[in-house]
């Protein structure tokens, strides 16, 4: 056995070394451009580890200096240089907007978000994309010439038909538009689009939490609530792009009037506006989700009593779901994710009495592994599959997936 076909021990030299430039990697994708000693405070490692760590990484072509900045000066700023196949994601929340460059494997190079005025509309919200475009491109050093395209992920039916934003739709700004369209032409490189929910499953299936599964749910519970599906290894959307649009099963037909017409929608119960409106009294009216969940976590009785009846809430059409589709996995995602150990629970409960009993076994639920980006990193595997479509350099999966 050769030497470089040794097996490398936990508490080697070599897997001291190997930890250490993960460990600078991670902080430089993490947390953006870097300069020595950012990295440096960012890690914990030495002075010298971080200088023959990055000498090694940047004649290897791994890292680059942003800007060209010539190679051997402690203060320039580096960056993961970006492989063949970079892709724009570009994630449009109710009161958000993120931007991510990533590469074919889905590991993010460079990422911007910022809050948005809820009901902007479409060209106004796509204006600001332009401009964190340009931020992410500038902070990666990448020419937009060399991005593959880009995806945007939408809360709100896409047509599969028309390619228009369909309703019920959050963003009443975005109804009835071309959204790929439109778009393209403000942001100069090919988009494609579809929902956030179906985006976020794609990502969970390709490099999360479903992952190893033919048959998964991602429900986003945020501002909206909605639901991507994975039947047999593709993603599900239906004739008219509405497959999945689990907020609007209806659990209280004398219940509030939902946006799509409707009363007593899960929506109209769970989505977080709700929950924070229903905390106003005692909270006071600048609580946030994270806030919330942070109470939850400390002991809050109200606070933990609301995310656990969203959670009975959710389990419900959950319970439905499971009997007409039998996933075996259920990812949870979107704002309220981050209560998911206050949420799974009683979504379990729920739909061991309300479920076929074969289906309530075998489902799983968990929580999104990629955490907030599994919408906008789905919106950059979207753009990467429609950009390219040899397999030599996209996943095996990513190819199985009808995207």
């Amino acid at each position: 056995m050769s030497a470089a076909d040794q097996p490398v021990r936990p508490g080697s030299p070599t897997s001291l070394r190997a930890a250490n430039r993960r460990r600078l990697l991670e902080a430089v994708r993490d947390l953006g451009p870097l300069t020595q000693s950012e990295i440096m405070r960012a890690t914990g490692l030495s002075a010298g580890t971080v200088s023959n760590l990055v000498h090694e990484l940047t004649e290897s072509a791994t890292l680059i200096a942003v800007g060209g900045a010539p190679r051997g000066r402690r203060g320039r700023l580096l960056t993961i240089a970006p492989p063949a196949g970079v892709a724009l994601g570009i994630d449009v929340g109710h009161r958000h907007l993120r931007v991510v460059l990533a590469d074919w494997t889905l590991n993010p190079i460079a990422e911007r978000r910022v809050d948005s005025p809820a009901g902007q509309d479409a060209l106004d919200t796509l204006a600001c994309a332009a401009e964190l475009v340009k931020w992410v491109l500038g902070a990666a050093g990448v020419d937009v010439a060399d991005v593959a395209g880009a995806g945007l992920g939408l809360p709100a039916p896409i047509d599969t038909g028309t390619g228009k934003v369909g309703a019920p739709v959050i963003l009443p700004g975005w109804q009835g538009v071309q959204a790929a369209e439109l778009a393209t032409s403000v942001l100069g490189l090919p988009v494609s689009v579809d929902n956030d929910a179906n985006l976020g499953a794609l990502a969970e299936t390709l490099q999360g939490a479903a992952q190893g599964t033919r048959s998964a749910a991602y429900i986003k519970i945020s501002g909206g609530v909605g639901a991507g599906l994975v039947m047999d290894g593709q993603i599900f959307r239906g004739p008219d792009g509405t497959a999945g649009e689990i907020g609007h099963a209806s659990l209280d037909e004398y219940g509030a009037v939902c946006r799509c017409g409707n009363r007593g929608c899960l929506e109209t119960l769970v989505r977080t506006p709700v929950l924070l409106r229903l905390l106003e009294p005692t909270h006071g009216p600048n609580l946030t989700v994270a806030r919330m969940v942070e109470l939850a976590h400390g002991g809050d009785i109200a606070c933990r009593r609301l995310i656990m009846d969203a959670g009975r809430q959710v389990g419900l059409a959950a319970a439905n779901m499971c009997n007409l589709l039998n996933p075996e996995r259920i990812v949870l995602g979107g704002e309220l994710s981050q209560a998911a150990d206050l949420l799974i629970e009683p979504m379990q409960d729920v739909i061991s009495r309300h479920g076929i009993p074969s289906a309530a076994r075998r489902v799983q639920i968990v929580q999104a592994a990629l955490g907030s980006r599994s919408q906008v990193l789905g919106a950059v595997a979207l753009a990467l599959r429609a950009g390219d479509r040899s397999t030599a350099r996209f996943p095996d999966m990513i190819q199985k997936l009808n995207i």
